[in-house]
């Protein structure tokens, strides 16, 4: 079975400042704090590029998973997708959107996600939920670290 959704952030800041904060480890291990999740192989802090990957590994559910990405398509400050190369998932791909607005920016997450265990069902009461909450929870980090928007 495959899900997809997706998940609008607004920032306060400019687009490329909120496109290198969502490339950056440290962000995403500090924003998973909960979870135990930290990187453990290939880039394990600063920011991660184009065809660099990263393991991590994390406990969701009670259960401890490691999870391979590789960072599959970059182009700074509008795009970049991550897909799972080994872990959990029968796919994961994660593209992440950004433009500018008239407050900051914008940021569209759109998952399209397929579990090797769960049924379609399943993906759909109890994954999707999850993963859209963990994302959600994620992009607020970012976001607020990012600080109020400093005036030029």
């Amino acid at each position: 079975m495959v899900s997809s959704f997706s998940i609008v952030t607004r920032a306060d800041s400019p687009v490329e400042l909120l496109f290198d904060a969502c490339l950056s480890i440290d962000a995403h291990v500090a924003s998973m704090e909960r979870s135990g999740e930290r990187a453990i192989g290939g880039v394990t802090s600063g920011s991660i590029g184009l065809d660099e990957t990263v393991t991590w590994r994390a406990r969701h559910f009670g259960i401890w998973f490691t999870m391979t990405s590789r960072i599959t398509s970059l182009d700074r400050p509008r795009r970049f997708v991550d897909e799972q190369v080994r872990g959990p998932f029968r796919s994961f791909h994660h593209e992440h959107a950004f433009a500018a607005d008239g407050r900051g920016s914008v940021m569209v997450d759109t998952l399209t996600i397929a579990s090797p265990v769960f049924g379609r069902l399943a993906e759909r009461v109890v994954l999707v939920p999850y993963l859209r909450w963990l994302i959600e929870q994620r992009n607020r980090h970012v976001v607020d670290s990012l600080g109020p928007r400093s005036s030029a």
